[in-house]
C-alpha cells in the first residue's frame, strides 16, 4: 500500500488538465467579478453626473422656493428627468444655510441665507443619491446587490455677480401715496407704496457691490427741467415740478446718474447716509432717516414707455466695458394717460398716435432694450389683471399686469406683490424678498465641495 500510494504520488499524468481546470474557475471567478466591478462603476459615475444635475437645478430655484421638488424632478429616481437604468434610486435633496456662502470673498455679503415662501431658509443645496445595483455573478459568492451612493452641492445663484450697470425706474404716480396694508417696514407704521418701493430698492442695494455695480435711478412722470432734480434727494419737503407726457423727449427721468456711493465699501452692511440715492430712497423715520426722499406728485396719470426707452439710453451711455445692463422697473403697468397729457397734446387719437396702446408702447421699448443685451427685470405692484379695467388706450385689451410680464426680458425676470392673482414663476410677495431675489438672480447657481460649512 505505501509503495502504490508513493508511485501515485509521484505519478505526473492529469496534471495540466487539473490544473487547467483550477485555472479556469479562478479565470471566471475573476472575469465574473470584473462584469460587477464595470457595472457598479458605470452606474456610480451616471449617479453622480445626475447628483451634480440635481443639485443645480434645485440651487438655481432656492430663490424661487422649489428648490427640493426640482432637484428631485432632476435626479435619476425613475420617472425622473435623468433616469438612465432600471436600478432603484433614491433622491434625498438637503437644503442648506453655509457660511462660507454669506461671507464670499470675505465680504459678508455674498449669498445670504433667505426663506422663501414655505421653503427653509437657504443659500445652498446638497443633493444624495442612493442606487441598490444588482449583481450579476457576485450572488453566487452570497452578494446580490450592492448600494452605492453620489453627493453633489451646489450653491444657490446669486452672490458674485457680473460687474453691472443698474438703472431703476420706479413709479412716482399719485396712487404710491396711498397706504399698504400688506407692506412691513421695521420702524415705519402704515407705509405707503412709494415707502414700500424704496424700501426694496434699498435691499437691493446692501446686496450689490459698490467697488463693481454702479446703479442710478429714474422716476415717471419726468421732471420739468435739470434744476428739480435735486429736490427729490435734497431732504427738504419741496416738491418738485413734474412734466407731462406731452414734453417726454425733454421731460427729466434721471434722478441719480451711475452712481457707486450708496455703501462705503463692499464689506459695509448699512447704506451710505450721505449717497444722494441713498437719500432719494429714505423713508422718514426709519434707520434714523429725516430725509423726506422721493415725492409722488401726480396729476398727469401713468405713461412710460418713454422712461423705458430714456433708461437703455441711459444705460448705453454709462456703459463699460465687461458689464452687465439692467432695467429694474417698479410699478402698477396701468398706462391711461389722457391724450392731452401724452404724445403731441392733441385730443384727436387719430392726429396723436402715442395716446393709443400705450402699455403696448412700453413693451415694445423694453423688448428693444432687451434685444440690445439688457436684462429687464419687471416688478408689479397693485397691478390690475383686469383687461377691461386696466390698459384702458389698447386694442385689443390688455391688462397691466400682462403688460408687465412682457416687459420682463424672460419669465424668471418677472415678480409681482400679488402672485397668485398676477401670476409670476416667482412665489413671493413681499417688496423686500422681491428685490432680494433679484440681487440673487444676477448669477446661475455653481457647484461647490461637499462638506462646504
Amino acid at each position: 500500500m505505501g509503495s502504490f500510494l508513493r508511485q501515485l504520488w509521484r505519478g505526473e499524468d492529469g496534471v495540466v488538465a487539473v490544473i487547467a481546470a483550477l485555472s479556469m474557475v479562478m479565470l471566471f471567478g475573476f472575469a465574473a467579478i470584473s462584469v460587477d466591478v464595470a457595472n457598479l462603476i458605470y452606474v456610480k459615475s451616471n449617479l453622480q453626473a445626475s447628483a451634480n444635475v440635481a443639485a443645480l437645478a434645485g440651487g438655481q430655484n432656492i430663490p424661487s422656493g422649489t428648490a427640493t421638488t426640482t432637484a428631485i424632478t432632476y435626479g435619476a429616481q425613475s420617472g425622473q428627468k435623468n433616469f438612465f437604468s432600471a436600478q432603484t434610486v433614491t433622491t434625498t435633496p438637503t437644503l442648506k444655510c453655509l457660511t462660507a456662502l454669506q461671507n464670499l470673498n470675505g465680504t459678508g455679503l455674498g449669498i445670504p441665507c433667505l426663506t422663501y415662501g414655505s421653503q427653509a431658509a437657504a443659500n445652498a443645496i446638497t443633493v444624495t443619491q442612493t442606487a441598490v445595483v444588482p449583481t450579476f455573478f457576485a450572488g453566487a459568492l452570497g452578494i446580490n446587490s450592492v448600494t452605492i451612493s453620489a453627493t453633489a452641492t451646489a450653491s444657490s445663484k446669486g452672490g458674485a455677480p457680473p460687474p453691472l450697470n443698474v438703472m431703476m425706474i420706479l413709479d412716482t404716480t399719485q396712487s404710491m401715496n396711498t397706504t399698504d396694508a400688506n407692506c412691513s417696514i421695521p420702524g415705519k407704521s402704515s407705509p405707503s407704496r412709494l415707502n414700500c418701493a424704496n424700501y426694496g430698492i434699498q435691499t437691493l442695494l446692501r446686496q450689490l457691490s459698490p467697488t463693481v455695480d454702479q446703479v442710478g435711478l429714474m422716476v415717471f412722470p419726468g421732471l420739468t427741467n435739470a434744476s428739480q432734480v435735486s429736490k427729490e434727494y435734497d431732504c427738504s419737503s419741496s416738491a418738485p415740478t413734474i412734466a407731462n407726457y406731452t414734453t417726454a423727449a425733454n421731460a427729466v427721468y434721471q434722478i441719480i446718474s451711475s452712481s457707486t456711493d450708496y455703501r462705503t465699501s463692499a464689506s459695509a452692511t448699512s447704506l451710505n447716509s450721505s449717497s444722494n440715492l441713498t437719500k432719494a430712497v429714505s423713508i422718514p423715520g426709519v434707520a434714523g432717516s429725516s430725509c423726506s426722499g422721493l415725492s409722488a406728485v401726480g396729476g398727469v396719470a401713468t405713461y412710460y414707455a418713454s422712461v423705458i426707452t430714456a433708461a437703455q439710453t441711459a444705460l448705453t451711455a454709462s456703459h463699460q466695458a465687461g458689464q452687465q445692463n439692467v432695467i429694474v422697473f417698479i410699478g402698477d403697468g396701468d398706462a391711461n394717460a389722457t391724450a392731452a397729457n401724452v404724445g403731441n397734446g392733441n385730443t384727436n387719437t387719430s392726429k396723436n398716435p402715442a395716446a393709443l396702446n400705450q402699455c403696448r408702447q412700453a413693451i415694445t421699448a423694453a423688448q428693444s432694450a432687451t434685444a440690445a443685451g439688457t436684462w429687464v427685470y419687471s416688478v408689479a405692484y397693485g397691478a390690475s389683471t383686469s383687461s377691461s379695467g386696466s390698459c384702458s388706450t389698447d386694442t385689443p385689451s390688455i391688462s397691466a399686469c400682462s403688460a408687465l410680464q412682457q416687459i420682463a426680458s424672460v419669465p424668471s425676470k418677472f415678480y409681482s406683490d400679488n402672485p397668485s392673482g398676477c401670476v409670476s414663476v416667482n412665489s413671493i410677495s413681499a417688496l423686500s424678498s422681491i428685490f432680494q431675489n433679484i440681487a440673487t438672480s444676477l448669477l446661475n447657481a455653481m457647484l461647490i465641495p461637499n462638506g462646504t460649512t
